[in-house]
C-alpha cells in the first residue's frame, strides 16, 4: 500500500520523472534507485524496489491530479471478533 512519499514536496512533472527513471530501471533489471537532488547539495539514495516507487508514483499522480489520473484509492477493511451466530 502507498504510503505517500512523493506527494509532499513534488509537482506532477517530478512524479512523473521519478516514474520514467523507475521504469528504465524495471526494463533493465535493477532493483534499487538513486536519487541525486540537483537543486541542494544533498545527495540521497532511496532503497525502494521498482514496484514500490511505481506504486507510490501511481499514488501520488492520482492525490496531485485526480482529473488526469483518477481519484485516490481508499481501501476499506472490518474486523469481527467472535462470531455471528446463526
Amino acid at each position: 500500500m502507498a504510503r505517500g512519499l512523493f506527494i509532499t514536496g513534488f509537482n506532477v512533472s517530478e512524479v512523473l520523472a521519478i516514474q520514467r527513471r523507475a521504469k528504465e530501471l524495471l526494463l533493465e533489471g535493477k532493483t534499487v534507485m538513486n536519487w541525486n537532488d540537483a537543486d541542494t547539495s544533498v545527495s540521497k539514495q532511496f532503497t525502494m524496489s521498482v514496484a514500490e516507487v511505481l506504486e507510490e508514483c501511481a499514488h501520488a499522480l492520482r492525490v496531485l491530479d485526480p482529473v488526469t489520473y483518477g481519484k485516490p484509492r481508499i481501501a476499506a477493511t472490518s474486523f469481527i471478533d467472535g462470531y455471528l451466530p446463526k
